[in-house]
């Protein structure tokens, strides 16, 4: 591979060396990686701009020109353009393996949206879509629509680089379907990603490699919630999620018999799905104290979630905003003193994609909140952005990511790893997902 010039959000680098030198002169340098290089040679991401053509060339020497020149490189404006000319979408049916139960329906089957953009170089980028109505309002109809035929073809043309601006048009395009604008989303940032050889995680800044996900448990018996934990048990799992929200006795109930059976060693979190009264929600909390819940999802109904400040300090902290939760803006309302979720939910399906999830948890980390990052039942393509976008963040300290593990089968390979209950990502570039036949 031979790495050539580029720019991006500011970055005017020339370069015409093989991947092998450059990366030989990084670690001679004791630079860091190559990515790092170009950022550190920017005039900064997010602030201040590139220049283009003749302004570049006129320029003076940038303070970053030190840096490069030191690996034997020079500022400069050639530009290798990343141009799509190729999309297509498919709807695809996929069973769940394991049907399971939630306080407001019980999920069989998934209908996800797989969107496909080529560019001129033959890098083939992806997305998946798979909306919940009962949060975003976004139909499995809606979102096929948003991506039909010919919808679409304005990216036709369109240069990768120019993501943010993108990103934005999607808004205005699909504002009423964040899972469709989810899928063209994350298959740019895949495209980007690989045109520029490097993890999309790495792209917008690691902050982790390896973090343990829950695995969820939905509503059922105390007897079959008992087997299902030891089946995740023995398949490594340490941290698991129990659906609640229906019958608040019966819940207090199975969650007891579930911390007994299990032990102090693993992680239990409820998640309610806005099953319950704020005063269930108290008495709930109170009689699950001494079992050591790690977090508890939005107990109340979204449009409620302020009457969750009547509760203590010490208790809304465990809290999760979830269904409450979509947009930026829900965030920047969520994120005000006081607060009554001291953790953010962030799934793409409900945020519209890659972009606007790290809006959020820009906000969230500003105001001290931390992230926990979900899915709906969904294909390991959107998972594996998912899991890009919050190894992207430092505030990130919850992963439930187990989307696609109950799929009777998927549609694409690659893009993580699970070791023992625990998720890393490939270091292969883009989303490091391959979709199969």
């Amino acid at each position: 591979m031979v790495v050539r010039s580029w720019k991006f959000e500011g970055c005017a680098v020339v370069a015409d060396l093989p991947f092998s030198s450059w990366r030989a002169r990084t670690q001679e340098a004791q630079k860091p990686g190559i990515f790092s290089v170009v950022l550190a040679a920017a005039r900064g991401i997010g602030g201040g701009k590139g220049r283009r053509g003749a302004d570049a060339a006129a320029a003076p020497a940038e303070p970053a020109a030190p840096g490069l020149r030191g690996l034997g490189l020079a500022p400069g404006d050639m530009v290798a353009v990343v141009k799509i000319v190729g999309v297509s979408t498919r709807v695809h049916a996929i069973p769940l393996a394991r049907p399971y139960t939630i306080t407001f329906r019980t999920i069989t089957a998934i209908e996800p949206v797989v969107v496909v953009l080529r560019d001129d170089a033959g890098r083939v980028g992806v997305g998946a879509a798979s909306p919940e109505p009962f949060v975003t309002g976004e139909s499995n109809e809606a979102c096929q629509a948003a991506l039909g035929e010919g919808a679409l073809d304005w990216l036709i043309g369109t240069d990768v680089r120019t993501l943010p601006a993108l990103s934005r048009r999607l808004t205005t395009a699909m504002p009423r379907t964040p899972a469709a604008r989810a899928a063209v989303d994350m298959a740019l940032w895949d495209l980007l990603g690989q045109a520029l050889d490097l993890p999309v995680c790495d792209l917008m800044g690691r902050a982790h490699t390896s973090m343990a996900t829950s695995v969820t448990i939905g509503i059922r018996t105390t007897e079959e919630a008992l087997r299902e934990a030891d089946e995740y048990l023995g398949r490594g799992f340490r941290v698991l999620k129990i659906k609640v929200g229906k019958d608040l006795e019966a819940d207090i109930d199975r969650l007891r018999s579930l911390r007994a059976h299990v032990g102090r060693e693993i992680t239990l979190r409820a998640d309610a799905n806005q099953g319950y009264t704020l005063d269930q929600t108290r008495r709930f909390l109170a009689e699950t104290a001494p079992l050591d819940l790690d977090l508890v999802e939005q107990p109340v109904r979204a449009a409620q979630t302020r009457s969750l400040l009547a509760l203590d300090d010490e208790v809304r902290v465990r809290l999760v905003a979830d269904e409450r939760l979509v947009s930026p803006a829900d965030a920047l309302s969520l994120a005000s003193v006081p607060q009554p979720c001291g953790h953010f939910n962030i799934k793409l399906m409900k945020a519209g994609g890659i972009t606007a999830a790290r809006a959020i948890a820009e906000i969230a980390a500003t105001a001290g909140i931390g992230l926990m990052w979900g899915c709906n039942d969904e294909s390991r393509i959107s998972i594996a952005a998912a899991l890009h976008a919050a190894f992207a963040s430092p505030a990130t300290r919850a992963l439930d990511l187990d989307g696609s593990f109950d799929l009777a089968h998927d549609i694409a390979r690659g893009g993580f790893v699970l070791e023992e209950g625990k998720l890393r990502l490939t270091d292969a570039a883009g989303l490091g997902v391959t979709l199969l036949d």
